[in-house]
Protein backbone atom coordinates (compact mmCIF):
# COMPACT_ATOMS: atom_id res chain seq x y z
CA UNK A 1 0.00 0.00 0.00
CA UNK A 2 2.93 2.41 1.01
CA UNK A 3 4.41 1.89 -2.34
CA UNK A 4 0.95 2.13 -4.11
CA UNK A 5 0.61 5.43 -2.92
CA UNK A 6 4.26 6.61 -3.75
CA UNK A 7 4.14 5.42 -7.18
CA UNK A 8 0.16 7.14 -7.51
CA UNK A 9 1.90 10.66 -6.07
CA UNK A 10 3.35 13.51 -7.95
CA UNK A 11 6.82 12.22 -5.60
CA UNK A 12 6.27 8.70 -8.11
CA UNK A 13 10.12 10.15 -9.45
CA UNK A 14 11.65 10.69 -6.62
CA UNK A 15 13.08 7.67 -4.25
CA UNK A 16 10.86 5.27 -1.88
CA UNK A 17 12.90 4.06 1.18
CA UNK A 18 11.74 1.96 3.41
CA UNK A 19 12.63 0.51 7.36
CA UNK A 20 11.24 -1.60 9.62
CA UNK A 21 11.52 -0.07 13.01
CA UNK A 22 11.27 -3.61 15.03
CA UNK A 23 14.22 -4.77 12.56
CA UNK A 24 17.14 -3.15 14.48
CA UNK A 25 17.90 -1.80 17.97
CA UNK A 26 17.61 2.05 19.02
CA UNK A 27 20.87 3.07 18.33
CA UNK A 28 21.26 0.94 15.09
CA UNK A 29 17.79 2.56 13.76
CA UNK A 30 19.19 6.40 14.57
CA UNK A 31 22.37 5.27 12.29
CA UNK A 32 19.90 3.92 9.67
CA UNK A 33 17.26 6.92 9.92
CA UNK A 34 19.81 9.99 10.39
CA UNK A 35 22.99 8.35 8.88
CA UNK A 36 25.63 9.31 10.87
CA UNK A 37 29.17 11.40 10.25
CA UNK A 38 33.03 9.74 10.28
CA UNK A 39 33.90 8.69 13.54
CA UNK A 40 31.01 9.50 14.98
CA UNK A 41 31.29 5.92 16.94
CA UNK A 42 33.65 2.99 16.93
CA UNK A 43 34.12 1.47 13.46
CA UNK A 44 32.64 4.35 11.82
CA UNK A 45 34.99 5.30 8.65
CA UNK A 46 33.35 6.84 6.44
CA UNK A 47 30.38 9.63 6.49
CA UNK A 48 27.00 7.57 5.74
CA UNK A 49 23.70 9.23 3.99
CA UNK A 50 20.51 8.06 6.40
CA UNK A 51 17.48 7.04 4.93
CA UNK A 52 15.59 10.52 5.58
CA UNK A 53 18.68 12.47 3.72
CA UNK A 54 18.39 9.37 1.18
CA UNK A 55 14.26 9.20 0.04
CA UNK A 56 14.67 13.32 0.03
CA UNK A 57 12.16 14.27 -2.92
CA UNK A 58 10.35 11.05 -2.10
CA UNK A 59 8.72 8.78 0.36
CA UNK A 60 9.62 7.30 3.79
CA UNK A 61 7.90 4.58 4.99
CA UNK A 62 8.49 3.45 8.68
CA UNK A 63 7.07 -0.05 9.40
CA UNK A 64 6.12 -1.19 12.57
CA UNK A 65 6.01 2.06 13.76
CA UNK A 66 4.41 0.99 16.83
CA UNK A 67 7.20 -0.33 18.03
CA UNK A 68 9.97 2.40 18.11
CA UNK A 69 11.23 3.68 21.45
CA UNK A 70 10.77 6.61 23.28
CA UNK A 71 13.77 8.27 22.47
CA UNK A 72 13.10 7.31 18.66
CA UNK A 73 9.75 8.86 18.81
CA UNK A 74 11.06 12.24 20.47
CA UNK A 75 13.90 12.39 17.49
CA UNK A 76 11.32 11.28 14.45
CA UNK A 77 9.12 14.37 15.92
CA UNK A 78 11.61 16.84 15.53
CA UNK A 79 12.37 15.63 11.99
CA UNK A 80 8.35 16.07 11.16
CA UNK A 81 8.03 19.39 13.06
CA UNK A 82 10.96 21.08 11.69
CA UNK A 83 11.90 19.30 8.92
CA UNK A 84 15.32 18.73 9.57
CA UNK A 85 17.74 16.76 11.68
CA UNK A 86 21.64 16.00 12.09
CA UNK A 87 23.81 13.08 11.54
CA UNK A 88 24.84 10.97 14.12
CA UNK A 89 28.26 12.90 15.30
CA UNK A 90 27.26 15.83 13.30
CA UNK A 91 26.65 19.29 13.74
CA UNK A 92 24.84 20.35 10.17
CA UNK A 93 21.02 20.25 10.26
CA UNK A 94 19.77 18.96 7.18
CA UNK A 95 16.73 19.98 5.70
CA UNK A 96 14.51 16.82 4.27
CA UNK A 97 11.39 17.38 2.04
CA UNK A 98 9.75 13.66 2.54
CA UNK A 99 6.41 12.08 3.18
CA UNK A 100 6.33 9.93 5.84
CA UNK A 101 4.14 6.64 5.40
CA UNK A 102 3.67 4.80 8.91
CA UNK A 103 2.53 1.30 9.36
CA UNK A 104 1.52 -1.08 12.61
CA UNK A 105 0.35 -3.68 13.59
CA UNK A 106 -0.82 -1.75 16.98
CA UNK A 107 -3.96 -0.07 17.88
CA UNK A 108 -1.91 3.55 18.03
CA UNK A 109 -4.90 5.27 19.89
CA UNK A 110 -4.47 3.08 22.39
CA UNK A 111 -1.07 3.05 23.08
CA UNK A 112 -1.64 6.74 23.23
CA UNK A 113 -3.93 6.27 25.77
CA UNK A 114 -1.39 3.98 27.71
CA UNK A 115 1.31 6.65 27.02
CA UNK A 116 3.45 4.23 25.37
CA UNK A 117 3.37 6.01 22.03
CA UNK A 118 3.46 10.24 21.93
CA UNK A 119 0.35 11.84 21.07
CA UNK A 120 2.27 14.55 19.88
CA UNK A 121 3.84 12.40 17.07
CA UNK A 122 0.63 10.10 16.76
CA UNK A 123 -1.43 12.98 15.56
CA UNK A 124 0.88 14.31 12.66
CA UNK A 125 1.60 10.89 11.43
CA UNK A 126 -2.17 9.55 11.16
CA UNK A 127 -3.35 12.37 8.79
CA UNK A 128 -4.92 9.81 6.64
CA UNK A 129 -5.13 6.27 8.21
CA UNK A 130 -6.03 2.89 5.93
CA UNK A 131 -7.04 -0.03 7.49
CA UNK A 132 -5.58 -2.82 5.89
CA UNK A 133 -7.45 -6.58 6.72
CA UNK A 134 -5.29 -9.40 7.58
CA UNK A 135 -4.92 -11.61 4.50
CA UNK A 136 -7.18 -14.10 6.61
CA UNK A 137 -9.92 -11.53 6.21
CA UNK A 138 -9.64 -11.26 2.41
CA UNK A 139 -8.96 -14.35 0.93
CA UNK A 140 -9.77 -13.68 -2.39
CA UNK A 141 -6.31 -11.80 -3.01
CA UNK A 142 -4.43 -14.60 -2.06
CA UNK A 143 -4.74 -16.07 -5.99
CA UNK A 144 -3.69 -13.22 -6.84
CA UNK A 145 -0.69 -12.91 -4.85
CA UNK A 146 -0.20 -16.32 -5.71
CA UNK A 147 -0.12 -15.29 -9.22
CA UNK A 148 2.12 -12.17 -8.59
CA UNK A 149 4.73 -14.01 -7.27
CA UNK A 150 4.99 -16.92 -9.27
CA UNK A 151 5.43 -14.03 -12.17
CA UNK A 152 8.06 -12.41 -10.07
CA UNK A 153 10.45 -14.87 -7.82
CA UNK A 154 11.31 -17.05 -10.74
CA UNK A 155 12.57 -14.27 -13.21
CA UNK A 156 14.61 -12.61 -10.10
CA UNK A 157 15.78 -15.48 -8.99
CA UNK A 158 16.52 -17.65 -12.36
CA UNK A 159 14.32 -20.46 -10.82
CA UNK A 160 12.05 -22.93 -12.83
CA UNK A 161 8.77 -21.61 -12.64
CA UNK A 162 5.97 -22.91 -10.91
CA UNK A 163 2.51 -23.99 -11.45
CA UNK A 164 0.03 -24.24 -8.88
CA UNK A 165 -3.61 -25.46 -8.87
CA UNK A 166 -6.58 -23.14 -7.43
CA UNK A 167 -7.33 -24.99 -4.82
Amino acid sequence: VARAIHFASPRRDGPFISVNGMALNTALLESELFGHEKGSFTGTVAMRRGRFERAGGGTLFLDEIGELSPDMQIKLLRVLQERKFERVGGTEEIEVDIRIVAATNKDLQKAVEDKSFRDDLYYPLNVVQIQLPALRERRADIPLLVHHFVEKLPEENQLPRKQFRPA
